[in-house]
């Protein structure tokens, strides 16, 4: 993926500087990184949220319950550990 270390280097600083007791939406990253065409990187955002979720870096939260990754519908969170 073209974008994927600006990708992963926002959403880690992003959760590191929200902590642990919150947590930020993919679509907010998406927005940092790519102001005028947000939306065709929702799936880049949520794909690198994910290998960083399955490498133990973030954890993805619907309703503040950690998700199956696998299994992912409707929106998300993503989190510091």
């Amino acid at each position: 993926m073209q974008h994927y270390e600006k990708i992963a280097t926002t959403i880690l600083s992003t959760a590191i500087h929200r902590g642990t007791e919150k947590s930020t939406c993919p679509s907010e990253i998406a927005r940092r990184l790519f102001p005028d065409i947000w939306r065709n990187h929702m799936k880049d955002v949520l794909e690198v949220a994910i290998d960083l979720h399955n490498k133990g870096r973030v954890l993805i939260t619907q309703k503040g319950i950690p998700v199956d990754v696998k299994d992912i519908k409707g929106p998300v969170r993503i989190k510091i550990i």
